[in-house]
């Protein structure tokens, strides 16, 4: 006796069950909590004149994991989108060779970015979606 094969519909049911259910996960993992702490709550209360400092028995500054973590997420997303993509050397090429960044283009940058944030809570405003306190 032939043994009966699941039908399609079983099968991409399955599919779209677990790519739900990866979405979620992914969701929980970006938006921080249960075991994953929230980006913002790692940042905030830095001290900014340590940002460059090293701690004894620590291997990296507070911006030079910044800096890794930009590096890396810069080199995944263009192995995803681009498959001519060549990842910088390993580990050499993750890593930032300063304790702190060597010129003003961070600070540039966090001054561009503050100043969009700023039109994006007067959006909010507008809209009413903006918790007043």
């Amino acid at each position: 006796m032939k043994k009966k094969s699941k039908p399609a519909a079983k099968k991409k049911s399955k599919t779209v069950n677990h790519d739900k259910a990866l979405r979620e996960h992914l969701v929980a993992v970006l938006k921080g909590g249960e075991a994953h702490v929230h980006f913002m709550d790692a940042l905030d209360g830095f001290p900014e004149a340590k940002r460059g400092s090293f701690v004894e028995g620590l291997p990296h500054t507070g911006w030079q994991l910044m800096e890794h973590v930009r590096i890396a997420q810069w080199d995944i997303l263009e192995f995803s989108r681009n498959p001519k993509h060549v990842s910088p050397g390993f580990p050499e090429g993750y890593w930032p060779k300063t304790p702190g960044p060597p010129d003003g283009e961070a600070l540039l940058l966090a001054d561009h970015n503050a100043y969009h944030l700023g039109q994006l809570v007067d959006m909010r405003r507008a809209l009413g979606a903006w918790p007043e306190s």
